[in-house]
């Protein structure tokens, strides 16, 4: 599957003549097969010892430019911190308001209810609509235990 999704962000890519570079490729194939939505500096620190020439610079502007062809967006995280997610497939995305863990949620509506948000929101703004980041907050099950407030 994370070969499949790779073949098809690289053909997305190629199709509009962006330059597939050895370290743009492993960044994204990185993104694609983790999913614990990565700082720049994360992805930094797992990649500087096997891949050449790779710098945070690097690392940066990669993302930068996976966000302009949306294949990654980017997530605002409780501290402050900006962290990356590939996107291949549409989700939202639980927040825990106490550690800042981010989780993937997969829903077979999603695709359905974005479309509805949007439709509505064109029709109270006149917005022409290009995009959303839906994000649920919480408490995770880990801090839940921690705080004792399971139920």
């Amino acid at each position: 599957m994370a070969e499949a999704e790779l073949d098809r962000a690289l053909d997305l890519l190629r199709s509009h003549k962006v330059r597939l570079t050895p370290q743009r490729k492993t960044i994204l194939e990185y993104l694609i097969t983790h999913h614990t939505h990565p700082s720049v500096e994360m992805i930094y620190q797992d990649l500087k010892d096997s891949v050449d020439n790779i710098s945070m610079a690097t690392v940066y502007n990669t993302l930068k430019l996976f966000v302009d062809y949306n294949l990654v967006i980017e997530l605002k995280n409780g501290d402050g911190s900006t962290h990356y997610d590939y996107f291949g497939h549409p989700h939202y995305h639980v927040v825990c308001d106490n550690c800042g863990k981010i989780t993937d949620v997969f829903d077979e509506h999603f695709s359905e209810i974005t479309r509805e948000m949007a439709d509505m929101t064109r029709r109270k703004t006149h917005y022409l609509v290009t995009g959303n980041n839906i994000e649920v907050h919480g408490l995770c099950p880990e801090c839940q235990r921690k705080l004792h407030l399971n139920r």
